[in-house]
């Protein structure tokens, strides 16, 4: 069932079973705030089983981009298109969310990485990339990374 991410009143439903629950949750509220502001976007996610394709599609990408392969499971993902851009989320039980920002004339494409608050850099993303913090209200210290897309997707 899709769940509509509200980012007044932060929920976890669908990511109660992640060790950052509350962050996670704010992590995702954050997007959804951003989408909302700067695109008037519904930001709506839906459990992993329902969202394979989105979760394949941002799969692929890590594997033939840079040969990274997550470890932890996808709890949630969404996918959707605002002006230009194609987006795709998948937030994992770890509390990491990975996006996929492809812009559908040439232009912005990329994927970047944001970890929540509290939790450690995943094994397979730690010796790659360096995270920057950011300061949310939703979601405490988020650190976030990202790379260029380089082939067509």
């Amino acid at each position: 069932m899709a769940y509509l991410v509200d980012f007044v009143n932060v929920s976890t439903v669908g990511l109660e079973s992640s060790p950052v629950v509350d962050a996670l949750a704010g992590l995702r509220a954050n997007e959804a705030r951003y989408f909302k502001n700067k695109y008037d976007h519904d930001f709506t996610t839906e459990p992993a089983s329902k969202a394979k394709k989105t979760i394949d599609y941002i799969h692929k990408i890590l594997k033939e981009e840079r040969d990274i392969v997550i470890a932890s499971p996808p709890l949630e993902a969404t996918a959707f298109q605002v002006e230009n851009l194609r987006m795709a989320y998948v937030f994992y039980e770890s509390g990491l969310s990975i996006n996929v920002m492809y812009s559908v004339e040439p232009g912005k494409r990329a994927v970047g990485f944001k970890l929540s608050d509290g939790m450690e850099i995943p094994e397979e993303l730690a010796d790659r990339f360096k995270f920057a913090r950011q300061k949310s209200k939703l979601a405490g210290t988020i650190r976030g990374s990202y790379f260029v897309i380089k082939n067509e997707y």
